[in-house]
């Protein structure tokens, strides 16, 4: 580990501007991989009626796709920290272009499963190096920078769920695949050319409230030894778990609750449920990703994560309780999603104050890797359903809510803080008996 002082000293010309230029483009290009996940539901039962394969043998490709995306981000990210952002973001920009030209061809459930995985190491690419790049420009609003990148993947899908759905009934999946597939991986290559990473650490200002950060940068091969980082990986798996299983299935259980073609009427629009609810999932799904980043740069990570959390379990018991009727499930799972994707910005966040700036690409990469763990999750949830209907899965991901709330204010708040503490206690010892020996 190295020691990183931190200064309340100006930032250098790069983070000024720049550096918000930066976190722009980057959240673009989230918004053009978000289809890869949140725009999957709309395929999975056209792929269906066409090849009959069945629900749960399609939805293993998404597992396979979150699985591929998120273990693998460690090694894209190590690249990030030692060759900059630009080179894997084009890379990832022309996998994720294949994946969905495979996809309008697949014939087979083989050729499905090959394109989740180029299409997992394609967002991988980006996503990873996105929010690994916006921790080193932004180590002063950590909580607000990685919400802000991650609320580009989160309501990315927001403006072309309608598009989609609209080519998929008039010119097949197989076209919208191929068309946005193509324009999605066109984006990203471009804008892949304009970023890089800061030339120099940036010195996080002051904050008005103290927040516990580290001032010492924690090598990958050290992260993975610390217990806190275990604890941190257990909750995000457990919330984790009932989002993906609710952004995949979403429109098999509205189908299955027979509302998804019910017209639903609200704030002056009318949309089908299923149509409106994930269109309003995206919109609160990328405000709540920096909102509530922003919202833990001021009360702390895991007071954010109790309010975060309690909600997200009481709209789950909404569903599983009066999710059959068509407003409550349209408003329930738009609140759900709201605070379900400060996940992506809270937990990035946490790990670059408990870790560094150094590596924080690639120990955030680490952490990340708990979305694709939650994701073998997906495919049970179909069996649960199947057996005992979507009321149980949803209760049990209401009590992993409930209970990853309480750990993050019993458990991960006095444990991240008697971290942090005992390691800089640690290091200001060490460098005082160093410097009384060269005295």
């Amino acid at each position: 580990m190295t020691v990183n002082p931190q200064s309340s000293a100006p930032l250098p010309a790069e983070g000024g501007g720049f550096r918000w230029l930066q976190l722009a483009m980057g959240i673009v290009c989230m918004a053009m991989i978000a289809n890869l996940q949140y725009g999957w539901t709309l395929f999975v039962d056209p792929i269906d009626a066409k090849y009959h394969w069945g629900r749960a043998a399609i939805q293993f490709a998404f597992t396979i796709f979150v699985v591929t995306e998120t273990w693998l981000v460690p090694v894209e990210a190590w690249f990030v920290d030692r060759y900059g952002p630009r080179v894997v973001i084009m890379f990832g920009a022309v996998m994720i272009t294949l994946a969905w030209v495979l996809n309008s061809m697949a014939s087979s459930l083989l050729m499905l499963y090959v394109a989740a995985v180029v299409a997992g190491i394609g967002a991988g690419s980006v996503y990873g190096t996105c929010v690994g790049n916006a921790l080193k420009w932004f180590p002063d609003r950590r909580g607000l920078a990685a919400g802000a990148t991650a609320a580009g993947f989160g309501a990315g899908a927001a403006l072309t769920v309608v598009p989609i759905a609209k080519m998929i009934a008039s010119s097949g999946y197989e076209q919208a695949f191929l068309t946005f597939g193509i324009g999605q991986g066109i984006i990203v290559f471009v804008l892949a050319l304009f970023l890089r990473k800061p030339e120099h650490a940036i010195p996080p200002r002051k904050k008005q409230l103290n927040l516990p950060q580290t001032k010492i940068d924690f090598a990958p091969s050290q992260v993975l030894r610390k217990p806190i980082f275990w604890m941190l990986y257990i909750v995000f798996v457990m919330v984790a778990s009932g989002g993906l299983m609710t952004a995949a299935q979403i429109a098999p259980i509205a189908h299955d609750y027979k509302i998804a073609a019910v017209p639903v009427s609200l704030l002056g629009f009318q949309m089908a449920a299923l149509t409106f609810a994930i269109s309003l999932d995206r919109i609160f799904d990328g405000f709540g990703r920096p909102f509530f980043g922003w919202v833990s740069d001021n009360i702390g990570r895991e007071n954010t994560m109790f309010i975060a959390f309690g909600t997200a379990a009481l709209m789950l018991l909404t569903l599983a309780t009066y999710g059959q009727n068509p407003v409550v499930f349209v408003l329930s799972t738009a609140v759900y999603f709201a605070v379900f994707g400060e996940i992506y910005s809270l937990f990035p966040a946490t790990c670059g104050d408990t870790f560094g700036s150094k590596f924080a690409a690639t120990n955030a990469g680490m952490l990340y890797t708990a979305k694709g763990t939650a994701s073998l999750l997906v495919p049970i949830a179909s069996v649960v359903a199947a057996t005992y209907g979507w009321q149980s899965v949803f209760i049990i991901a209401v009590a992993l809510n409930a209970l990853a709330a309480l750990l993050a204010v019993f458990v991960i708040k006095p444990m991240r803080a008697a971290f942090i503490n005992g390691h800089q206690d640690a290091a200001a010892s060490e460098g005082a008996t160093q410097k009384a020996r060269t005295a």
